[in-house]
């Protein structure tokens, strides 16, 4: 069996056992992401499988630098890399994806064992000071504007916009020219 042809049939067995799967996406019909654990959470993560032109006799690439991953360390992400290459290069010669995407998935706690919670820079106590960090004693905290969708800005402006100037938006009849052309040319037909 040549590779695409071997290619052709793991992508036909990922198909059927994702299917419906969201956590499961394919990239192109070499590149796969998975995502393993909830969404938020501190030690959730994608991880990506790209394969070369010789798959599955060469190793595919096993990366994690999707923009979802922003949050994991890279001491964790080099060791989930590690032990999915380990893991890959005993299943050599044969369809590995899915594997690779269940041992990640069953051992996800194993791997992320030393992520952090908070990956921001920790304060020290004594930074702290009646619970602020210094440098912020003379700031007070503004409330956040709302932000409006483009939706809420257009009815916004429609009611508010419109009764501040007297001037149209030019093209603001045009729905009615038409529909009134529209209506003219079924009436010219039927007398």
């Amino acid at each position: 069996m040549s590779h695409a042809e071997a290619q052709e049939e793991e992508l036909e067995v990922l198909h059927a056992i994702y299917d419906g799967d969201s956590a499961f996406k394919e990239m192109s019909k070499k590149d796969f992401q998975y995502k393993v654990g909830e969404d938020q959470h501190h030690k959730s993560f994608v991880v990506q499988v790209t394969w070369g032109d010789r798959y599955p006799d060469e190793l595919p690439n096993i990366h994690l630098d999707a923009f979802y991953n922003k949050h994991i360390s890279a001491s964790v992400k080099g060791n989930i890399v590690k032990h999915l290459k380990e893991e890959a290069y005993q299943l050599l010669g044969s369809a590995m994806t899915y594997t690779l995407f269940e041992y990640v998935k069953e051992n996800a706690d194993e791997l992320t064992v030393e992520q952090q919670e908070v990956t921001q820079a920790p304060q020290s106590e004594a930074a702290l000071v009646d619970g602020k960090a210094a440098g912020e004693e003379g700031k007070t905290n503004k409330p956040k504007k709302e932000q409006l969708s483009k939706q809420q800005k257009r009815k916004l402006y429609d009611r508010m916009g419109n009764m501040n100037t007297q001037e149209l938006v030019r093209g603001w009849d045009w729905v009615d020219v038409i529909k009134h052309l529209s209506q003219r040319g079924k009436a010219d037909e039927q007398s």
